[in-house]
This record gives structure tokens, sequence and C-alpha cells, in this order.
């Protein structure tokens, strides 16, 4: 196994690690979870995290990408495209061209880097059916941008699992605890760390299907609670991240997750 020292992640909200409570009042998230079981592997990690919530693809390069290169990485995750897709007007290539500057940037400065593509979220958000073609010429166009970069590139959309509504957080945009776990495996796995294994990508039980009245009432809480409000807040041209910094803007040593029940 390769020894890393130092931990970069950048991108938005997925690498800031929303919907993943860390049960003092912040996110863990999978990029959280990676860095902790290096550390665990290794003895010890220097780990930052620059995603700031809502920011495009072009934001994440423009803001964050300077401030990784000056920490001198040699493992870094580069993830952003969900908040391009979800604008009027999109252009897959372009997008995971930005990714691919942002990839090439960290390789040729000693870095290996690992990115993913965001799955189909049909399953997961009804809504989301006009948005399936962006989501899969984006995961292609990525995949692509990996093999010219050299970048680990992990495609969620090959994956059914990864659409399964289990993974998913009540907003429907953000993976879950369960769903961040998921994700700090599929790159454990892509990294060959000792113990990771392609179990991460194995489906969950099946279950009872819902009815309709259980389908419709959930559609409804859902619209009323994350759609509708996400709307206002776009109209108005503002993002979550309005105000916000980076999640962890230094290198720091990673310390073990300690859970709200392990502290009591």
């Amino acid at each position: 196994m390769r020894r890393f020292e130092r931990f970069i992640a950048i991108g938005d909200s997925t690498v800031e690690g929303l919907d993943d409570p860390d049960g003092r009042g912040g996110y863990r998230g999978w990029a959280n979870r990676l860095a902790e079981r290096i550390a665990r592997d290794q003895g010890d990690l220097l780990y930052a995290n620059l995603a700031i919530r809502g920011r495009t693809t072009r934001e994440v390069r423009d803001e964050q990408l300077e401030p990784a290169l000056a920490m001198r990485p040699d493992l870094a995750v580069v993830v952003a495209g969900t908040n391009d897709i979800l604008r009027p007007h999109f252009d897959a290539e372009a997008t995971a061209r930005t990714i691919e500057t942002m990839q090439r940037a960290l390789i040729e400065a000693g870095a290996t880097v690992l990115s993913f593509s965001l799955p189909d979220l049909t399953p997961v958000m009804p809504l989301a059916l006009p948005l399936r073609d962006r989501i899969h010429r984006f995961a292609v166009e990525l995949v692509a941008a990996g093999r010219r970069s050299g970048a680990r590139v992990i495609d969620f959309t090959a994956h059914p699992v990864a659409s399964d509504p289990r993974l998913w957080s009540d907003d429907r945009l953000h993976a879950n605890s369960l769903g961040h776990a998921r994700i700090a495996e599929a790159l454990a796995h892509a990294l060959e760390l000792p113990g990771a294994n392609a179990n991460w990508a194995a489906p969950l039980e099946a279950r009872p299907a819902r009815g309709l009245t259980g389908v419709l009432t959930d559609e409804w809480r859902w619209s009323r609670e994350h759609f509708l409000p996400w709307l206002w807040r776009h109209a108005r041209g503002r993002s979550s991240g309005d105000g916000r910094g980076p999640k962890r803007a230094q290198l720091s040593p990673v310390v073990p997750f300690e859970s709200t029940a392990e502290r009591r």
C-alpha cells in the first residue's frame, strides 16, 4: 500500500459531507470517512477539505484548485458537476474538461487523484427524469476525462445500488450516512486500501413496494420541504453556499471519529 501524507478534497456539497451528521452540528461525509480510514491504516494523515456547498465546477476550479496545490497533496479528490447539471444550460463536455484541468494539475503536482460521477437520480427523485440524459452524458465525459488525465474515476451510473433511495437523504440530492459510507468504501476500493473490496456495490435487501398513497404523500412532503424552497432560492440568484468558507481550510491531523453514543 502506498503511504499518503497529505489528502486534499475539493468540490461542492457532496464533498462537504451533506447529509451525514457528525453529532456535533456539522457533517462528517465520505471524505472524512476515507481520511479516517487511511489514518487508521497508516497511523496518521494530514487532511484538508476545501469544499463549499452550491459551487459549480468552474467555481471549484477558480476558488479551490490553487489553495489545494499550495498544500502539495499526494492524494486528492475532485468531485463537482451536480450544480452544473441543475442549471438551465449544461454542457457535459465543458464541465468534464474543467474537472480534467483540475485532475491534471493535481496529478502533475504528484497527487493520486480520484473523481466520481453522479448516479441516475430518477429512482430517488422522479422529477429528475429530465436530468437523466444530462447525468449519463456527464458520466461518459468524466470517464473519458479520467482516461486522458490519469485520474481514477468511479462511474456510479454503472452501479444500480447508487440509485437506491435508501442511500439518499430526505432532500434527494445528498447521500445519507449509509450512502456516504458506501461512497467512502468505493473510493477505498479504487485506491486498493487494505481490506477494501467491491462489496460497496452490492444491492441492498429487497423491500416491499409502497402503495400509491404513500408515494404521493412522500412526493408532496418533499416538494414542500425541499424542492419549492430550492426553486425560490435559485429564482432570487442565491446559493446555499453564500457566505460560507471551506469546511476544513488547512491541513491538520486526522483524529478518530467518535459518535455521540461513543462520547457518552
